[in-house]
């Protein structure tokens, strides 16, 4: 492994727990993990970036991972795609990090979208995978290809106090199953899975993921907090800067897709579309090397 021990920042909501490897002096990068990950996604492509020389690699655990966590006690454990998005330019704002790479997949792909959408001054590029995360919660009731929306069980299943539950109690065995059937190739899904389960058991991990896909169809409340952000991206934001999009060839949840989606006109600065074969949900972790790639293009422009 080559991150350092666990560090801490303070932002006005968290207290978030990150991993640094690499040169202080280089290229920031943050690499931010999805949900059910965490930090450890992001081993191998720190050990490539840092193998090539010139970067200073950072990876938060999201709120609600990890031993990240809320500064109050009464603040709502939300997981809506306006307070990632926050957590992150709160993240970069703490260390003082002078236009990172941003880079993720799942709701890290999210939060890095948001940034790069928003505030495109404060980063110096975007390596998102599936291309544009941004929720369009506006329409989030329209459906989907069928074989798509059998893989959304889970998003249905924490609509109800059953899943919640469901969640709650066998937290473990339910992640598990995510992780092997949305990387249906990847062979080493359960082992790799026992680094990661720790961070499940943070103590707002289930109010945060419940209120996550909650939100984005539009049965919570988001946190007011909020509010400005997500009428913001409630209009399909532009990104404007360098972006690198990489593809899951056989991801489980979903599937590839990008080609068809029409989200390519949102993307209107440098762009670079890579689809990875035979990879999985979990693409930095089943492909290190892409992933780092990626980021190496643009931290050599």
């Amino acid at each position: 492994m080559t991150f350092t021990a666990v560090d801490h920042i303070a932002t006005p909501v968290l207290d978030i727990a990150y991993e640094h490897a690499g040169d202080p002096t280089g290229i920031p990068v943050v690499l931010l993990h999805g949900f059910p990950y965490d930090a450890r996604a992001y081993d191998k492509v720190a050990a490539e970036l840092v193998a090539v020389g010139g970067y200073s690699v950072y990876a938060p655990y999201l709120r609600g991972f990890g031993k990240t966590r809320f500064q109050s006690e009464t603040d709502l454990r939300s997981g809506q795609q306006g307070a990632i998005g926050q957590d992150l330019l709160d993240f970069i704002d703490a260390l003082g990090l002078d236009r990172p790479i941003v880079g993720g997949y799942d709701w890290g792909g999210r939060a890095a979208c948001i940034v790069a959408a928003l505030w495109p001054g404060r980063v110096r590029g975007l390596v998102t995978v599936d291309g544009y995360n941004i929720q369009d919660i506006a329409h989030s009731g329209e459906p989907s290809k069928p074989e798509w929306e059998a893989t959304y069980w889970y998003q249905y299943y924490f609509h109800s106090d059953r899943g919640r539950r469901g969640l709650e109690r066998n937290r473990e065995e339910l992640c598990e199953l995510l992780w092997r059937t949305w990387s249906p190739t990847w062979t080493a899904a359960s082992a790799e899975f026992a680094a990661s389960a720790p961070s499940l058991h943070n103590p707002d991990f289930v109010g945060v993921v419940v209120h996550s896909y909650r939100h984005r169809f539009g049965l919570a409340e988001g946190d007011p907090r909020y509010r400005a952000i997500e009428e913001r991206l409630a209009f399909g934001t532009e990104i404007g800067v360098p972006t690198v999009v990489l593809e899951s060839g056989a991801d489980g949840v979903g599937g590839p897709g990008f080609a068809e989606s029409g989200d390519r006109e949102l993307f209107t600065g440098r762009f670079e579309y890579r689809k990875v074969d035979g990879v999985g949900h979990n693409l930095p972790q089943e492909a290190p090397g892409a992933f780092a790639e990626a980021v190496h293009l643009l931290g050599s422009e």
